[in-house]
Order: structure tokens, then sequence, then C-alpha cells
């Protein structure tokens, strides 16, 4: 029961960090302001851990691999506190990957998230200016499936398609983390 609690605390807090991590790299890859509530939270969680890592990681292009390369950090401390509670149980060496999974499955899981709140918003307040950052957001994932899925009725299935295929993900991957975690 202690390693089921100590799970849950690393996964929340580690998601939290992490996430906000990606959700800085989105951020600045889709070049949305950071001069917004939500801009200055993410500052405000990721900063600590972001800014000497841009010392030694610099951009590439308009990716910020500092907040990639951060993400992973956190899952890996996470994965890495997790082998230590249960007594050193497992392979040390396959903690990379079981924290490069981890990180798949919070975008899977971010993504999703993100998908779900836009078509709500689009429901309920799709004038709204969170609404559109949410759009923004989920545009470069939404965009191939709009390509592909034709409007129906004038309404967009596209963030089904996109949810179909994060579950799919999603389900591909938790096997094969806990494989590697046994």
């Amino acid at each position: 029961m202690l390693f089921q609690m100590v799970s849950l605390v690393l996964e929340v807090v580690a998601g939290l960090i992490a996430g906000t991590c990606l959700l800085r790299f989105l951020m600045q890859w889709q070049r949305i302001s950071f001069h917004q509530p939500l801009g200055r939270f993410v500052f405000a969680v990721t900063d600590w851990l972001l800014l000497p890592l841009r010392r030694v990681i610099p951009p590439w292009s308009a990716w910020d691999l500092s907040s990639l390369v951060g993400a992973f950090l956190i899952k890996l401390v996470q994965y890495l506190l997790l082998w230590l509670v249960a007594g050193g149980q497992g392979a040390l060496a396959l903690l990379p990957l079981v924290s490069l999974v981890g990180m798949a499955q919070l975008v899977v899981s971010a993504l999703s998230a993100l998908v779900l709140v836009l078509a709500v918003m689009s429901w309920v307040n799709p004038g709204s200016p969170m609404y559109s950052l949410v759009a923004r957001l989920s545009q470069p994932f939404l965009r191939p499936f709009q390509r592909v899925v034709p409007l129906i009725g004038g309404v967009d299935l596209s963030p089904i398609a996109l949810l179909l295929v994060l579950q799919l993900i999603g389900m591909v991957l938790a096997p094969l983390q806990m494989s590697w975690m046994h």
C-alpha cells in the first residue's frame, strides 16, 4: 500500500511538472505569448529546471529542446524514486526506456485532455480568449485529421478521430511500460 501511495504522489507531481515542461515546449513551438496567466504559470512551474538546462542545451530551430529534456528528466527521477521505493527490483538500466514511455503516455493523456477541453469549449464558449489559446495549441495535432476526415453536416469530427488514435497509442504504451517495470 505504501508503494501505491508514493506512486500516486509521484505521478501527480511529476505529471504536473513534466506536463508543464511539455506545455512550454508546445507554446514556444506555436509562438504563443507567455504574457497571460497560463504563460506566467508555465514559467513559475518550470523556470527552476529549464533555465539551467538552457545553458547547456540550445534551442534547435523553433524547438525548445531544454523543455523536452526537462520533461524527460522529471519522468526519469519519478521512476528512479519508484524503483528505490520498490527495493531496487527490476533492471536499473531500463529506467530511461521506462521514462521515455512514461513521457509518451503523458503526451497522450495531455493531448487527449486538450482535445476534450477544445470540444467542450467549442460548444460552451467559443468566443473566449481561452478557447483561441486551446485551439492554437491543439491545431498542429488536429490539422492532419482535418485533411482526411470530412465535415459531416458542418460538424468537425477530426477531434474524435484524434482521440481514437491517442487511445490506441495509449493502449500500446501501457503494457509496454508494465513489461519493462517487472
